[in-house]
Order: structure tokens, then sequence, then C-alpha cells
């Protein structure tokens, strides 16, 4: 591979003998594969593109090798492609998913659906360990641990949706987070878009129109061009791929993670770190609604700020400390008042750092 070039893979959702959604004679599989190659023609008009497919064709591709792909040639981004459907016709729109725990009961049966292709596959019980995609416990088990990706891949959701909506003229049912393995095992941002709904005919017809697919992959083109120039070009001029540590970092974290939970980075002493340079906080919510910041709104927790990503997106966070130890407290206070899936992130000279990285002397 080719340092020089930003690399985008992507993925046409289903295929083969897994259909996706289908609704008045639209396939998901079909529209996803039409849409995602158009996308390709648009990318590759950038000469500083690289563009992969997890597929081609009508095939079947087993999940876990969908992200493997990404990482195994150290991706820049990784962008799914699907349609949603629903029982009820009206509701229309596009939305986009980053990696993240079902904020609702309609986020979670998004997230059965996308994730039940594990029950198509050989041996699924032993490759996925024991994660049921019917199984809403096992949903919520999913831990973000590329938490540093977390905020690159709400920026470029939140580009792709704002294309739609603007550019377009379609409606925009915002930016969500949900737990789903083909966005949590990539080692890079990642998004899955749900291009519309093919249970609403209207929006069926559109997406199924070789005219609604261009003009929905010339907005994800766009908008992943816009990403590439203010995220990487701009930053160094003869080294576009500038996050190979932070990966490194984030794989060495799922392998210490196997290790002990107890002590996931397995420091045993001196945790503490530099008051003036490193800041640790707990995460415990996030969404796209701008919660007041008042005790009452987080189950009675009072030391609650929040970051935003251009007002429409919105990340909670408990405590402000220097001292990992204490953060580790402020964690178990944060579990203890309903939010079962806070984790600890860091910041160091004000910028989002792994908590490997600050925690590095």
């Amino acid at each position: 591979q080719s340092n020089s070039k930003f690399i985008v893979v992507l993925d046409a959702g289903h295929g083969g003998k897994d259909p996706g959604n289908s609704n008045h004679g639209f396939v998901e599989k079909a529209i996803v594969l039409k849409t995602t190659l158009k996308l390709e023609k648009y990318l590759k008009k950038d000469n500083d593109i690289q563009v992969v497919l997890t597929r081609k064709s009508d095939v079947f591709i087993e999940l876990k090798d969908r992200p493997k792909k990404a990482n195994s040639i150290d991706a820049d981004l990784f962008v799914s492609i699907h349609c949603n459907s629903v029982k009820n016709p009206v509701p229309f729109g596009s939305e986009t998913f980053v990696m993240g725990l079902a904020r609702s009961k309609d986020n979670l049966e998004i997230a059965k659906q996308e994730n039940s292709v594990i029950l198509l596959e050989k041996d699924y019980k032993k490759t996925y360990k024991g994660f049921d995609p019917k199984n809403p416990e096992t949903l919520i088990g999913l831990k973000i641990l590329q938490e540093d990706y977390l905020d690159r891949s709400i920026i470029l959701a939140s580009k792709i949706e704002k294309k739609f909506k603007n550019k377009l003229n379609r409606k925009s049912r915002g930016i969500k987070q949900t737990p789903l393995w083909v966005l949590d095992a990539a080692y890079m941002p990642s998004v899955l878009v749900e291009l519309g709904f093919l249970s609403n005919k209207k929006e069926g017809l559109y997406l199924n129109s070789d005219n609604g697919q261009n003009e929905m992959a010339e907005a994800i083109a766009t908008a992943i061009i816009t990403y590439k120039k203010e995220y990487f070009t701009r930053k160094t001029a003869g080294n576009i791929k500038d996050n190979s540590k932070v990966k490194a970092a984030v794989k060495e974290a799922k392998s210490n993670s196997k290790r002990t939970k107890a002590e996931p980075f397995a420091q045993k002493n001196a945790l503490k770190t530099e008051s003036a340079t490193v800041v640790f906080k707990v995460q415990f919510a996030a969404g796209n609604k701008n919660i007041k910041l008042i005790s009452s709104n987080f189950n009675g927790l009072k030391n609650v700020t929040v970051r935003t990503n251009n007002g429409t997106f919105f990340k909670y966070a408990y405590g402000s400390t220097s001292d990992y130890n204490i953060a580790k407290q402020d964690l178990k206070e944060v579990k203890s008042k309903g939010y079962s899936s806070a984790y600890i992130i860091a910041f160091k000279n004000g910028k989002s750092v792994s908590v490997e990285e600050a925690l590095k002397k």
C-alpha cells in the first residue's frame, strides 16, 4: 500500500444469501451495492484516494471479514452502506450510525437487524464469543474500545447527513449511536449509513432509481472528500496517514483488555499524571439532544460537562482529575448511578488522547 493514499473501505451491506431488508419489491442488498459502486466512481475522481470494496457483486461476506479487510490494509475510513425498513410505512429519511450503546428502542431494533447476519455464518457462536444479536444484554455488553476514533466518526457522520439535508433536500434523522459489530471491530473512524426506508414506498422508489443512487453516492463522496481535506492533507503535507500510532494504541488496548478488566492497562504503580498536561474524565452519555447541565437530569451527578461537534452531537462527561486512580473512583460513582456503559477518557494539553497515551511517562 502507498502511504501517500487516503484509503477508504466501502462496505455494501448484506449480499448473497443475506438479502437484507425487502419491501415493496425493493431489495436492500441490490440497492446498496449499486449505490456503493457509484460512490466508488465519485471517490476515484480524487487522485489521492484509494478505494477498496468489501464486495463487488452479489456475494455473502461474513460480518467479521468486513472490518477485518479494512484493518489489514490500515485504512483511514470504513463506510458501510445500508437501507432501513420498519413495519410502519410512514417513516422516511436517512440516518448515520457510529459505534455506541443503543439510546432508544428504535435504535436497538436496527442494531438487531444489522447484526442478525451473524446467525447465517458457520461457527458464529465461537467466532463472536457468545454474542447474540437477538439478546439486548449482549448488545449492551459491546464496549467502545476505540474512543479515539469516535469523535472522528461523528464528524464524518455529521458531514454526510448535512449533505443529504442541504444538498439533496432529503430528510435527515440525524446521527445515532448503537452497538453494531461491523463498526466495533474497525480500527479507524467508521460509520454505517442508512440511506432511507424501503418500507416507505416513495423513498424506496427514489433509492431504487439510478438517479437516487447517483445523488446519494455523490453526497457521501463529497462528505468524505471534505473530511479528508480537513483532517489529513491539511495536517501533514508529506504524510497523510498521521494516525498509525493511535491505531497501534487501540490494538494494544484490545490485547490488554483480554488480560485483565480490573487494571486494563497493567499499570501497577505511579498512575498519577502531570496535572499541568493530563486530565481524565468519565464519559457516560451521548446523543443529539443538548441537555441542561443540572444534576436532576443525570441521576444526581453534579460535576457534568458537555462537548459537542458543531452543535449536532453532544457527549456528557463526569469529573475532571489528573489522577487516574481518582478517575477510576469517578467511574465507579457514575456506574452506581445507572450508567453501566461509562468509560474513562483522557485529554493531554487540551487534546483528546487515548488513556494509554495519557498514562505514558
